[in-house]
């Protein structure tokens, strides 16, 4: 049996955690996840959900403010002599020290193929720049920002109209099965880590808000792009008449009309057509600011919006 501590903090990482505490292969000795954030309307105190399944399954948990900082929490690490650490979306750097605590190696999963997209954002990235493929892989993890040698990859199709909560998914549900088989293939030596290539680095730097805002003289396609890209989280806006107006689903369109880029240049039933820096863009569900997610043009007729 392989012994591990698993280091995680959001959703994503909760599917493998949970094949990991369901496995007879593995021994999952604690969790390490952030501090409990504030929530919600109240600023209750929220445990993370990597957090809330440990103590629903009477797993050890550490929840560090700085893991580099703290000799109390290493020094239990220490104790608990695992075989391996894994990492997925922890959300702090360790330490050399607590790098060397496992018998074999610190193990993270990151959600690119590296060495393209190192940093904190890369399936947001990958569907902005309108990337037809990404993956997951699994790496050695060192000091430097995901840049340790690679253990597995396994490739992921972005289709043409993918958002970012899907492709999150679809990485959640991939990722156990890869983590199984390099934590596996490490302690049987059948697997050979290969150090990454530095051709090809590029990084997808923590989205900013800034960032989020509608540029309609982009081109249909860019705008679909960021829409798909940050659905949700934070998610596209542009504003109108002094309100966020969030952009949940968009279809670029292969015609074109007169107009200014922004312009609502036609109204229809399919939704609301905007002229871009590049051919037509339709919105197809918006959420206005302090309502709920509507179809467009259903937002449209309530704002006697004409096209």
């Amino acid at each position: 049996m392989i012994s591990i501590v698993f280091f995680g903090t959001p959703d994503i990482g909760l599917k493998s955690l949970e094949h990991f505490y369901n496995s007879d292969k593995f021994d999952v000795l604690a969790v390490v996840t952030q501090p409990d954030k504030p929530s919600g309307r109240g600023h209750k105190l929220t445990p993370s959900p990597i957090k809330q399944f440990a103590l629903e399954h009477n797993i050890k948990v550490f929840q560090p403010k700085s893991i580099r900082k703290e000799p109390e929490i290493i020094g239990a690490l220490k104790e608990l002599k695992p075989d391996f650490f894994v990492t997925f979306a922890f959300g702090q750097i360790l330490s050399q020290e607590v790098l060397d605590i496992p018998k074999y190696e610190t193990i993270n999963l990151h959600v690119s193929l590296l060495p393209k997209y190192r940093g904190a954002n890369p399936i947001q990235r990958a569907i902005i720049n309108g990337d037809k493929e990404t993956g997951i892989c699994t790496m050695i993890t060192e000091l430097g920002l995901d840049c340790g040698d690679i253990c597995l990859k396994y490739p992921i199709e972005i289709t043409k109209n993918m958002n970012c909560v899907e492709l999150f998914e679809i990485c959640a549900e991939k990722s156990p099965e890869l983590l199984e088989k390099t934590l596996t293939g490490l302690k049987e030596g059948t697997i050979k880590p290969t150090c990454q290539c530095e051709d090809g680095v590029c990084f997808a730097d923590k989205l900013k808000k800034e960032e989020c805002k509608i540029d309609w003289t982009k081109s249909a396609e860019e705008i679909h792009n960021l829409v798909r890209g940050v659905y949700k989280c934070p998610g596209a806006f542009f504003e109108f008449r002094n309100k966020i107006i969030k952009v949940m689903e968009t279809e670029p369109l292969d015609e074109n009309l007169e107009g200014r880029p922004g312009e609502f240049v036609r109204i229809s039933k399919k939704g609301i057509d905007v002229k871009t820096g590049d051919g037509l863009l339709r919105l197809v569900r918006v959420k206005p600011e302090g309502k709920g997610e509507m179809l467009a043009r259903d937002w449209a007729n309530g704002i006697k919006v004409s096209g």
